[in-house]
């Protein structure tokens, strides 16, 4: 599936648009993983631990999204948008990522 943070694609007009879809996608940032990134952030580093989590949790909204699109008959999602969050404080703080597009589709097939 074509997927952009574009509104149209390029030499492929859209024949059809079914839809706003979104994804959400929360994850915990635990104890530990708080822990180390306090050290991290001290001496400067980069925190290994919440760039994984939230690489993962990317990977995963991107996914639903490609999959609502999917279940929509859609060949592209156009108008991509990206949005993280950060939701609590201390050992409660979780991560949220949130994509959002619109499921189109195209006139011509994109294998």
């Amino acid at each position: 599936m074509l997927t952009s943070t574009t509104p149209t694609v390029e030499g492929n007009p859209i024949q059809k648009y079914l839809g706003v879809i979104s994804s959400e996608v929360i994850v915990w940032a635990n104890v530990v993983k708080d822990f180390f990134a306090s050290f991290t952030d001290f001496f400067w580093w980069r925190s290994g631990s919440y760039e994984t989590a939230l690489i993962d949790a990317k990977d995963e909204a991107m996914r639903e999204l490609v999959t609502k699109a999917k279940k929509l008959g859609a060949d592209a999602i156009v108008g991509i948008d990206i949005d993280y969050e950060a939701i609590g404080k201390g050992k409660w703080s979780m991560f949220m990522v949130s994509f959002s597009g619109t499921a189109v589709k195209l006139t011509k097939q994109i294998s």
